[in-house]
């Protein structure tokens, strides 16, 4: 019987893991969604006293934030005058792309049958998590718990490596189209796949857990990465 009936047949719903953050976590992820998502559009130069009263923030979280996203990559500084949006072109998406497919799904193949069950109720409840965010449209939430998922699940590959490349990968990917599929309902499948490859994982089906990452990880660069706004 899959996990998930167990738990049903059980009557133990899980509900959705929520921890809270501190000042600078909550400005990093607020800066790291807006860049992401083109709502802070690339080139754009952005001072850190400018940030923090759009944020209600003093300027020290707000910078500390920044030199965080100067590591990550996704922004670069500006001397006198503060922090711009790196930009990545068309080209750098397909390599992101290329490498993270070259990586995630194959470790999959051996992180299948290898998640003790006792570790399972929290893969569970970051799946919650995420269809929960795409619920309430928040994708703040959704890029966080999906950020956490991902690397939580590489963890059973015993690379610690690989984990840490890989979530650097994630966060330098652009998702400039997420807000409208999240609007049109359609974020919600790429959610709903989070679930698909724990059950795979859990009853040891490396080959379909690799399928799944890898369609996975294609919708996220042919559905997002390319998309534009509506105006």
């Amino acid at each position: 019987m899959p996990y998930s009936d167990r738990v049903n047949a059980r009557d133990e719903p899980l509900a959705p893991v929520h921890r809270t953050l501190s000042l600078r976590e909550t400005v990093l992820e607020r800066l790291r969604t807006a860049i992401i998502t083109g709502r802070l559009a690339e080139g754009e130069v952005l001072s850190t006293p400018g940030l923090g009263a759009s944020l209600g923030v003093s300027a020290t979280p707000v910078r500390e934030a920044m030199m965080d996203l100067v590591r990550e990559g996704l922004v670069e500084t500006v001397k006198n005058k503060g922090f711009r949006v790196t930009t990545m072109s068309e080209t750098d998406l397909d390599d992101l792309a290329q490498i993270r497919l070259m990586l995630e799904p194959p470790a999959m193949r051996i992180v299948a049958g290898r998640i003790p069950e006792e570790d399972l109720p929290r893969l569970f409840e970051l799946t919650d998590a995420c269809l929960a965010a795409t619920t309430d449209d928040n994708l703040e939430e959704y890029l966080r718990f999906d950020r956490e998922f991902h690397a939580l699940v590489l963890q059973y590959t015993g690379n610690a490596q690989l984990v840490e490349l890989a979530t650097s990968l994630r966060r330098r990917t652009r998702l400039y189209g997420i807000a409208t599929l999240s609007r049109e309902g359609r974020l919600a499948g790429s959610a709903r796949e989070h679930h698909e490859l724990v059950e795979l994982l859990a009853s040891g089906d490396g080959e379909g857990a690799e399928q799944v990452m890898h369609r996975h990880i294609s919708h996220a660069r042919a559905l997002w990465a390319t998309a534009r706004e509506e105006s």
